[in-house]
């Protein structure tokens, strides 16, 4: 039971620093090898993180001392690699999304169902201390029950900041790790597919599944001045959803690449009795404000929970931590297939005119406990 889970990473790009940071921090998992289909990435990786093997994919994948693979490659790549590492006989836990269409989300939990093995998915951001702590206000009744919910991504586009490598980092920067220019506007990605999984899977944690959708999704530009040429855009770059949970409560999300700076909230959660502003979902920490009603303005709630900086791989560490207890792990597959499924209702309603109902569901994940130390989880 004390003895670390070992992970193996596959993609060591841009998002994966990060995950080695905070693997770092963690007491009940080890990074061990990593692997990449460019062989300088590797290099990079494996010198700033002092990570013993470094492997080709299918090196990494024939490695039996490896349990949990860490699938950090780009969308279009996570549905055929994690299905290669389960095909392996070991667990995966990808970034998000889980795939880029719900047929091949589909696959993986079937395959991994089959081989009696786990899928895990970011985002692990609701496991932060600010998220947490929503969640604990929700069930103690401070708001009353939900009855609505927004939910904002407001930002002209990558062309500012998608490029640049999450910190901490080293101060070197390589040009192996980062994305290519346009990556962000192909099909699969887009404001709704790369920043949705963040805030629908806050609303689904902290209010409920979803039961039906409907949206409007635009293409505003179709070339962005990404560089010389100009890159086409070839998935929609401004999305609108409506959101029926299962528990009739109603949310409505906005993520666009074409809109200026606003003033809109992240997130704020609406119930019989008060009102709650949820912190931005692609972080772990606050603020969160809560007001009741009748009162004259917000009131800022100390966080209750810890794991309120940059934690990306905090779901890994919870993944390691469930195969060893037998206990389900909280960034689960269902769930963040539940959230493509949402994510693909929403395009495919705008396309055809329609509400789309939402099949799947999934495990509520448990709280986090208060008190846990940094390292720790439990």
């Amino acid at each position: 039971m004390d003895e670390p889970t070992r992970i193996g990473v596959i993609g060591c790009g841009q998002i994966s620093g990060i995950y080695f940071e905070t693997a770092r921090r963690m007491r009940n998992i080890e990074i061990i090898a990593c692997a990449d289909i460019v062989p300088e990435a590797v290099t990079f990786r494996a010198e700033m993180y002092g990570i013993p093997r470094r492997y080709t994919p299918e090196q990494l994948l024939a490695d039996p001392d490896i349990e949990i693979v860490l699938n950090l490659t780009n969308p279009q790549a996570h549905a055929p690699v994690s299905l290669q590492i389960l095909e392996s006989g070991k667990s995966v836990y990808s970034e998000k999304p889980l795939a880029t269409t719900c047929a091949d989300g589909r696959r993986i939990l079937d395959l991994a169902a089959r081989m009696g093995l786990r899928v895990g998915c970011a985002p692990d951001t609701f496991l932060g201390g600010g998220i947490q702590t929503c969640k604990k206000l929700i069930e103690e009744g401070a708001i009353g029950t939900p009855v609505a919910a927004v939910a904002y991504f407001m930002s002209h586009g990558p062309e500012a900041w998608a490029f640049r490598e999450p910190r901490p980092e080293s101060p070197t920067r390589q040009s192996v790790t980062r994305k290519p220019p346009g990556y962000y506007f192909q099909p699969g990605v887009g404001p709704m597919f790369d920043m949705g999984p963040y805030y629908l899977t806050a609303l689904a944690v902290l209010i409920g599944p979803f039961q039906r959708v409907t949206g409007s999704a635009r293409i505003t530009w179709p070339e962005r001045p990404l560089g010389n040429p100009q890159f086409r855009v070839e998935t929609p770059s401004h999305v609108v959803g409506v959101m029926d949970h299962v528990n009739g409560a109603v949310s409505t999300i906005i993520t666009t690449t074409d809109v200026w700076p606003t003033d809109l909230p992240r997130i704020e959660i609406y119930g019989e009795t008060g009102s709650l502003s949820v912190p931005d979902p692609n972080t772990f920490g606050g603020p969160v404000r809560l007001r009741r009603a009748g009162e004259s303005g917000w009131t800022e709630i100390p966080l209750t929970h810890g794991y309120t900086t940059n934690s990306r791989g905090l779901g890994v560490a919870d993944l390691a931590r469930a195969l060893r207890t037998g206990r389900p792990h909280r960034a689960s597959g269902e769930l963040a297939y539940h959230i493509l499924e949402v994510m693909e209702g929403i395009h495919v309603a705008s396309r055809e005119n329609r509400h789309v109902e939402i099949t799947s569901r999934f495990p509520m994940p448990a709280p986090l406990p208060t008190g846990l130390a940094d390292g720790e989880i439990d």
